[in-house]
């Protein structure tokens, strides 16, 4: 299969592959769309059973920050990198060196953040060969870990879906939640701050017994979480959580989560709505941290220093976004899945008609 062939491939402007023999990188940034602006996306390591998993796994995340940054009205495109390996025990400072060297490359098409398996500190290491790293600490523009901002916009998505579904607040309601990493635990503070019940489940047992610890959650298995019975069902681990195997397990009447590509397929959104379900978009209710992220690249453009009020203000705006989109999809009673694409599509496609014309 080439990479045009793949189903993951969908109008990509450019699809770069590297090496480094000397600390074993290999890496891939996908740059699905720079309509809008330079294209953002993390830098996920993980150990990938090949390379096709992975390329297919940064096509796919790189057209979701496409769509995330055009709903988070972010003068940014969409790109992602992956790195294939363990970050349990490949990781090195000269891996990481070597992966800003990449992303020099590019000359300014794609700014890199933390994501899955990279924390703040190894992109430390890739800052000392590029200037196109966001998300970091130490200087007037950082913004820092960009984790509990994520988590604070999937908590107001959470308690919005939550008033739109169920006719109540967060207090009382059962929400299971499926990972407690970086932004897991952070929702999972502010969920239960809020009143609601936790069932919590993650592959990492230290982290997740310390969420629980200090949430009074109930711990279930892995692949447990999807019979829990609970109102919320929250995805904050990896994509493809809901597909035809686990949706009707899922008792939840409202699916709002962190995680990326939470959809396994378009087919699993409309089997969502089909059931009567809430679903927000998870490239809308997850766009906390990439706003977090924009607002340390705006400072650094500028010269200038990060303006936490324009984070908060863009968070504001994009509950806004996610009511628009649940407001359309119950007008035309179609999943919100594709209502949400064909509006983040019209913005994309709008700024490319205008930096053509320009």
């Amino acid at each position: 299969m080439t990479l045009f062939d793949s189903p993951a491939f969908e109008g990509h402007e450019g699809v770069h592959e590297f090496s480094d023999e000397k600390t074993g990188l290999r890496a891939i940034v996908a740059i699905h769309s720079t309509a809008r602006g330079p294209a953002a996306g993390g830098c996920r390591m993980w150990p990938y059973a090949d390379s096709e998993a992975a390329l297919t796994d940064a096509l796919r995340l790189s057209r979701a920050m496409s769509f995330k940054n055009a709903m988070a009205d972010l003068d940014l495109g969409g790109g992602k990198a992956v790195i294939i390996g363990d970050s349990r025990t490949q990781k090195t400072p000269g891996l990481f060196e070597a992966f800003g060297a990449c992303v020099e490359q590019l000359g300014g098409r794609y700014w890199t953040a933390e994501d899955v398996g990279v924390s703040p500190t190894d992109l430390m290491h890739a800052r000392k060969r590029t200037r196109y790293v966001a998300g970091l600490e130490g200087h007037a523009a950082a913004s820092g870990d960009p984790s509990p901002v994520t988590a604070e916009g999937v908590f107001r998505g959470v308690q919005l879906c939550v008033r739109r579904a169920l006719g109540r607040e967060l207090d009382g309601v059962t929400v299971a939640l499926q990972g407690v990493g970086h932004v897991g635990g952070y929702l999972a503070d502010k969920l239960t701050a809020a009143g609601a019940k936790l069932i919590v489940t993650d592959v990492n047992a230290e982290q997740l017994h310390a969420v629980a610890e200090r949430t009074g959650a109930e711990v279930v298995a892995p692949g447990a979480i999807f019979d829990a019975e609970c109102d919320v069902f929250a995805p904050c681990a990896l994509g493809g959580a809901i597909n035809e195997s686990t949706l009707p397990r899922i008792k939840a009447k409202v699916i709002a989560g962190a995680a990326n590509n939470q959809l396994a397929d378009a087919e699993a959104g409309r089997a969502v709505f089909q059931r009567g379900m809430l679903y927000a978009p998870d490239y809308v209710i997850n766009g906390g941290g990439i706003i977090n992220v924009a607002a340390e690249i705006r400072a650094l453009e500028a010269g200038g220093a990060f303006d936490p009020a324009w984070v908060d203000a863009k968070l504001d705006r994009l509950m806004l976004t996610l009511e628009e989109v649940l407001d359309r999809a119950k007008a035309e009673n179609r999943p919100t899945n594709e209502v949400a694409n064909e509006i983040a599509q019209a913005r994309i496609t709008i700024a490319a008609e205008k930096k053509a014309a320009a």
